[in-house]
């Protein structure tokens, strides 16, 4: 009882330090990546909060399944530096007592990895999805921010306003260059107003401004000066799309469409938790160390198992979407295959003394070897 608190303490401890490292990286890059398109005009910037918190809901399964696969390595792993697991041994403990103790702590995590990865991550890709389209559904010149040219989403118009007001209905300071046809055209005013006309188009109603159009070397150049010039600012459909993605899909969804981008998103939903569950009881053989020697062999190993675990996931995820495999066929190899590396390296680690352990075979030809040359 007194291991299993000390142990479940630990690990505790340490899966917070782990996860607060990792969801602070992610959260570092998603926030450089979006205040980036919020400063390139892509996304709105009162939608910066909502959408670092979808992208992070997003990669939160992955975060999970890392903290507590990080966690229990470097748990077992300082066991093994600081001798405290031969103190274990010696009083009787075994390395599978370890299970139990690592799966009171991980098995609620594991829980969370299903329910975001199945119902969360979905919600959030929708939502993200949302927020974006209805940005690109706003008028070009709710766009614009004070003091900066903005390109319209038709690429065709470029707009500068000096400043908009709290609504952003009246701006001022208008400059709008259009290209259309092989032929440009500049609107200057010192005022304007959006507008929306019986069948639902927006238009930039501008007073008190000149109207250039044509090049200066050309015969056909016009100036002209108005009281009240309209420019069509948005005349697209305000009714939201949405994300039609798999990525976006509600797993109910997802069972019942026989696609192969469905069947593929769906595998990838269902190995999340597995591979959760499986890497975590894996660290626990992997984490042994040898205290006369350092610990980054192991990790660098450890490393290259997720890494190939997550990428044969993704293999077999591809080969359905491709329409090869089965999504029946195509789930369990991977995870078998885990389960049997943890099977194995619990029989290796847990007869280390036996006759036929592989490394007492290499310490006895290393031995011989080293007797041999002092013969010689």
């Amino acid at each position: 009882m007194i291991f299993q608190r000390a142990l479940r303490r630990e690990l505790i401890s340490t899966a917070g330090a782990v996860f607060t490292t990792l969801f602070t990286i992610t959260i570092t890059v998603m926030l450089i990546k979006i205040l980036g398109q919020a400063a390139g005009g892509k996304v709105a910037s009162e939608d910066v909060i909502a959408l670092i918190g979808f992208a992070a809901l997003n990669y939160m399964p992955v975060i999970l399944i890392l903290t507590t696969f990080i966690s229990v390595l470097l748990v077992v792993a300082r066991s093994y530096q600081d001798s405290e697991m031969v103190v274990w041994f010696t009083s009787g403990v075994s390395l599978l007592r370890w299970i139990p103790t690592v799966l009171s702590v991980g098995l609620p995590v594991v829980a969370l990895i299903a329910l975001l990865s199945l119902y969360v991550t979905p919600w959030a890709n929708r939502s993200s999805a949302e927020f974006r389209e209805r940005f690109d559904k706003r008028a070009d010149i709710a766009k614009v921010s004070p003091g900066k040219f903005q390109e319209s989403s038709s690429a065709d118009r470029v707009f500068f306003v000096e400043g908009v007001s709290g609504d952003a209905m009246n701006v001022r300071n208008i400059f709008v260059s259009t290209t259309r046809d092989g032929k440009s055209s500049i609107v200057v005013a010192k005022e304007g107003r959006t507008e929306v006309d019986a069948n639902g188009d927006k238009f930039l109603v501008m007073s008190k401004g000149r109207r250039y159009e044509g090049s200066l070397d050309e015969r056909d150049f016009q100036l002209m000066e108005f009281e009240r010039y309209g420019v069509l600012v948005s005349s697209t459909s305000t009714v939201l799309q949405g994300d039609k993605s798999a990525r976006s899909m509600t797993t109910a969804e997802l069972l019942l469409i026989q696609d192969g981008f469905a069947r593929g998103e769906l595998l990838w939903r269902i190995s999340l938790p597995l591979m959760g569950l499986f890497l975590m009881v894996l660290a626990i053989p992997l984490g042994f160390v040898n205290p006369r020697s350092g610990r980054s062999a192991n990790l660098i190993i450890a490393l290259l198992l997720f890494v190939f675990y997550s990428n044969m996931v993704s293999l077999m995820q591809a080969t359905v979407v491709q329409g090869k495999l089965s999504i029946w066929i195509a789930w369990w190899p991977i995870h078998l295959l885990a389960l049997l590396i943890v099977g194995l390296l619990f029989s290796w680690r847990l007869n280390m003394n036996s006759a036929y352990h592989p490394l007492l075979w290499w310490s006895k030809i290393k031995r011989s070897f080293v007797v041999r040359r002092g013969a010689a």
